[in-house]
């Protein structure tokens, strides 16, 4: 069916989120499609990515899942820079108490969004979340007192 939904052109991303969604469908069909659809049609690169990264999430029976949903929020912010939410929802993957995705990798990822997205508080809050909960409290601070600051773009 996802053959055909691509060799007929067809664009509505509704029918390709059933596609994702489907069960029987193994982690890396589901990865090979949601790949081909990106290539296929670029201007759903974004939603396709963050899907993926959400169907991995949700579907986090492992860790590499969780591996596999921070990857594709990678690519959602690499297709779409501008854009908060893909820092945002990688970090809500996170699982303290198996610590997965380890938080370095969030804060890693997270930092890479700095002077890119439109709204750098939102970051800033996350970055020091994550820094509070790594016990980093030199780093906290430090993106605590960026948030009193606020950000040129915003004009706090």
């Amino acid at each position: 069916m996802f053959q055909a939904a691509l060799a007929q052109g067809l664009q509505d991303v509704e029918l390709y989120r059933l596609l994702f969604w489907n069960h029987a469908l193994t982690p890396d069909e589901v990865r090979l499609f949601g790949e081909k659809l990106a290539a296929e049609f670029p201007e759903t690169a974004y939603d396709v990515y963050l899907w993926l990264a959400s169907i991995f999430e949700v579907t986090s029976s492992s860790t590499d899942n969780f591996e596999l949903a921070v990857h594709y929020y990678r690519r959602a912010a690499d297709s779409r820079p501008e854009e908060l939410d893909p820092y945002l929802d990688a970090c809500d993957c996170y699982d303290p108490d198996l610590n997965i995705p380890p938080l370095a990798t969030l804060i890693e990822f997270v930092k890479g969004g700095e002077g890119k997205v439109r709204n750098q508080v939102g970051l800033y809050r996350r970055l020091a979340h994550l820094y509070d909960l790594a016990g980093d409290t030199e780093q906290c601070e430090h993106y605590r007192r960026k948030i009193e600051e606020g950000s040129p773009e915003q004009g706090t």
